[in-house]
C-alpha cells in the first residue's frame, strides 16, 4: 500500500468513527412518536419488529401545567433479565420509575405527580425483543387506553374511552366500516380514526356500542386507514356520532362546475362533464384534459346553495375499467359569498393538508374534516393523479344550527316577568280596596233588596244571624229571636217622594207614622189603616209583643203544614217595585187601579190620603198555610202569628 492509500484510509477511519459513536446517542432507538397538547403515543424503533442493538431512545413528555401525567404501557418486550444494558426507565424531578426489563412485573399504568417525565430506552446486544409501546395523557383523561386495545377486551355493551393521539400508524388490523360497524377483533382507536370520530393528530373521546355480529364486513380506505373485509363474528361495535353525516350532493340546490369542460364543435358539453361528477351516477365521471399545456391547477367546485357544515368527502376515479383514471391526492379549498378562497389546514402544523385519494379507478375513499368546514362553495384541487384527472365526489354534512342569542331571549323574559309582577300587585291592591263589599259596587248597594235578588232562596237554620240595612253607612247587628230587644233594630229607610208623602223601600210593615195618625181625634174610623181585618190575617205585620216596635221578625223555619212552599197563585214573586193597591174599603167605584208612572189617589178623608204609592203590596185573603209567603213589593214580609206559633 502506497503512502497515498494509507493517508486515504486514515481519513476514512476518522470520518467513520463519529458515526459509530452516534449509534448510541439519545434518539437513535426511538420509533413512532406523536405528541399533542395533552396526549400522545411513543414506541421503540422498528416496533413491533425487533428493536436494534446498541441504541438509546430518550424523550421528554409534557402536559399543560397544573395537570399531572398518566402513563399506560401497551407492550413491553425487552430481552435482558438484569436490566444492565437493556431497560426502560422513567425519571421526573422528584421520582424514578424502573428500570423495567425481561419478565419482571411491570405496572400497566403509572400515575405521576408531575406534568413532565423523561423516557429513556436503552439496548445492548440482544437477539429478540419488540421493545415497548406506551401512551400518555393528562389527568383530565383517567379513562385513557392504548392504541392496542380491542373491542373484545370489554364486556359492556356501552362504554366510553379516551384514545391518545398517534394511533393511526400502529400495526394492527381492523375490519368493517362506519355504516355496518366493525368486527370486535378490530383495534378501537384505529377504527375510530377510520370512522372519522377522532383525528389522529388530536386523539379524543369515543363512545362505543356493542351489538350482535354480522356475516360479512366490507372494508374501505378512509382517513388514511385501510379496513379489510372481515368474516362472520359473534359481536361487532359501532360508534355514536353527532349525526351530521348525511349526503349533501343530492340536494336540489346543489350545483357542480369545473375548471375544464369537454365541448363539441357545436359548443355542447359532451362526456366527462362536471354534471356527471356525482358519485351516485353510474355514467362516466368528470375528467380534465392532460394538463400539459395548462399552467393552473384543475379543480372541481360544488355550490351548496347556502352555508352548510361539511364533515366529510368520498371520491372515486373514472369507475370505468377501460379508463384507468383517478386522483391519488388532493387539497380542499372553500369560501362563502364575497370572500376569498381558503385552504383547509392541518391541526398540528397549521399547513395545507393533503388528503389521501384513490389507489384505483373503482374503489371509493373517504376523508373526514376534523374540524368540519363551514362554507357554501367547496373545491377539490387534485395534486397527483394516475394518467388523467377523473373524479366522482360526494359531500357529507348537515345544515348549520343557528345559535341562540341569550340576550335576545333573556330580555323579553325579564320584561314579561316585570309585567306579570305588576299585574299581580295591581290585582292585590284592587282586591284589598274591594274587601268587605261582597255584593258589587257602591251603586248596586243602594238597592235595598239586592241581597235577596242575588240569593232569593237563602235560609239560615241557626237561631241567631245577621241582618244588614243600607243607610248612610252599613251596619250589622245580631238578633236573638226570643230574647233580643226589638228596640235595637234599625228603622226602615224613608225616601221622600214629595211634600207630605213618603215611600218605604224594603218594608211591608206598618209605618211608624200610621200609629201616630191613628191616635189623632180627627182620624176617621174607616181610614186606610183602620179597615176590618180578614179572618186570621192582619193588614200589616205585627210584632211579637205590643210593647215592641212594629218591625218584622225574621223567618227561621217553616210550619209543618206548608206542603207547597211556593203556591201557584199569590206566592213568592221576584222582589222589585210593585204598584200600590188601594185597600178594598177605600177604593173608588170604577175600574181597578193599575200600574202607572204616577202615584194612585187614595180615598179622601183618610190620614194617608195623599201618601205616594208604596213599595209594599196589600195583603190578600189567602189560606193560612200561605200566610207567611205573600209576595212583598221589595222585600220579604213577616210571617203571620199562625206561622210563628207552628212547631219549627
Amino acid at each position: 500500500m502506497g503512502p497515498g492509500a494509507r493517508r486515504l484510509l486514515a481519513v476514512l477511519l476518522v470520518v467513520c468513527a463519529p458515526a459509530r459513536l452516534r449509534a448510541g446517542e439519545p434518539g437513535d432507538g426511538c420509533g413512532h412518536i406523536v405528541t399533542y397538547q395533552d396526549s400522545g403515543t411513543m414506541t421503540s424503533k422498528n416496533y413491533p419488529g425487533t428493536y436494534p442493538n446498541h441504541t438509546v431512545c430518550e424523550k421528554t413528555l409534557r402536559v399543560p401545567k397544573g395537570k399531572t401525567l398518566i402513563l399506560r404501557l401497551g407492550d413491553l418486550d425487552i430481552e435482558s433479565q438484569t436490566c444492565a444494558s437493556d431497560y426502560l426507565l422513567f425519571t421526573s424531578n422528584s421520582d424514578q420509575y424502573g428500570p423495567y426489563c425481561g419478565s419482571m412485573a411491570v405496572p400497566k399504568e403509572l400515575l405521576l405527580n408531575t406534568n413532565e417525565v423523561t423516557v429513556r430506552f436503552a439496548s445492548g446486544s440482544h437477539i429478540s425483543g419488540r421493545g415497548f409501546l406506551l401512551t400518555y395523557a393528562s389527568s383530565d383523561h383517567p379513562d385513557l387506553i392504548t392504541c392496542l386495545e380491542r373491542a373484545n377486551h370489554y364486556l359492556k355493551t356501552e362504554y366510553s374511552k379516551f384514545c391518545p393521539a398517534g394511533c393511526r400508524d400502529i400495526a394492527g388490523d381492523i375490519s368493517g366500516n362506519l355504516v355496518d360497524g366493525y368486527r370486535d377483533t378490530s383495534l378501537l382507536c384505529k377504527a375510530a380514526i377510520h370512522a372519522g370520530i377522532i383525528a389522529d393528530e388530536l386523539g379524543g373521546q369515543i363512545s362505543v356500542l356493542q351489538r350482535k355480529g354480522i356475516s360479512r364486513y366490507e372494508g374501505i380506505l378512509a382517513n388514511g386507514v385501510l379496513s379489510r373485509d372481515g368474516s362472520l363474528s359473534d359481536k361487532r361495535f359501532l360508534f355514536t356520532s353527532n349525526g351530521c353525516s348525511r349526503s349533501l350532493s343530492l340536494e336540489p340546490d346543489t350545483q357542480i362546475r369545473a375548471s375544464w369542460q369537454w365541448v363539441s364543435e357545436m359548443g355542447e358539453q359532451i362526456h366527462w362533464s362536471p354534471d356527471q361528477a356525482q358519485l351516485q351516477d353510474q355514467d362516466l365521471s368528470w375528467a380534465a384534459g392532460d394538463g400539459k399545456n395548462r399552467k393552473q391547477r384543475e379543480w372541481l367546485e360544488t355550490d351548496l346553495g347556502e352555508k352548510k357544515k361539511i364533515t366529510g368527502i368520498m371520491t372515486t376515479g373514472s369507475t370505468q375499467s377501460n379508463f384507468n383514471f383517478y386522483v391519488k391526492s388532493f387539497v380542499m379549498k372553500f369560501k362563502n359569498n364575497n370572500s376569498k378562497w381558503r385552504s383547509y389546514k392541518g391541526i398540528a402544523n397549521n399547513k395545507e393538508k393533503v388528503f389521501q385519494g384513490n389507489s384505483n379507478f373503482r374503489d371509493p375513499v373517504r376523508n373526514n374534516f376534523i374540524p368540519p368546514i363551514v362554507a357554501r362553495y367547496i373545491r377539490v384541487v387534485p395534486q397527483t393523479w394516475h394518467q388523467r384527472i377523473a373524479l366522482n365526489v360526494e359531500l357529507f354534512g348537515c345544515q348549520i344550527t343557528q345559535g341562540i342569542n341569550v340576550t335576545a331571549v333573556a330580555l323579553p323574559l325579564v320584561l314579561f316577568g316585570l309585567l306579570v309582577a305588576g299585574m299581580g300587585i295591581f290585582a292585590a291592591l284592587r282586591k284589598k280596596k274591594k274587601k268587605g263589599n261582597p255584593y258589587g259596587s257602591a251603586k248596586a248597594q243602594k238597592t235595598d233588596c239586592w241581597k235577596q235578588i242575588k240569593y232569593p232562596f237563602a235560609r239560615h237554620q241557626s237561631a241567631e244571624f245577621t241582618i244588614s240595612y243600607d243607610h248612610e253607612k252599613e251596619m250589622t247587628q245580631k238578633l236573638d229571636l226570643i230574647t233580643s230587644d226589638m228596640a235595637d233594630y234599625q228603622p226602615p229607610l224613608l225616601m221622600g217622594m214629595g211634600t207630605g208623602t213618603a215611600a218605604r223601600k224594603g218594608s211591608t210593615f206598618r209605618p211608624m207614622d200610621a200609629e201616630a195618625a191613628g191616635a189623632e181625634p180627627s182620624a176617621p174610623a174607616g181610614g186606610h189603616y183602620a179597615r176590618p181585618l180578614p179572618a186570621a190575617r192582619h193588614e200589616y205585620a205585627l210584632p211579637l209583643s205590643p210593647a215592641e216596635p212594629e218591625y218584622a221578625t225574621p223567618i227561621v223555619g217553616r210550619p209543618a203544614a206548608r206542603t207547597r212552599t211556593f203556591p201557584a197563585r199569590g206566592g213568592y214573586r221576584v222582589p222589585g217595585p210593585a204598584p200600590y193597591q188601594t185597600p178594598p174599603a177605600a177604593r173608588r167605584p170604577g175600574p181597578g187601579p193599575g200600574p202607572g208612572p204616577g202615584p194612585q189617589q187614595p180615598a179622601a178623608g183618610g190620614p194617608t190620603a195623599e201618601r205616594a204609592r208604596p213599595d209594599y203590596q196589600e195583603p190578600r185573603a189567602e189560606p193560612a198555610a200561605r200566610a207567611a209567603y205573600a209576595a212583598p213589593g221589595g222585600c220579604l214580609r213577616p210571617p203571620s202569628p199562625a206561622a210563628l206559633s207552628a212547631p219549627l
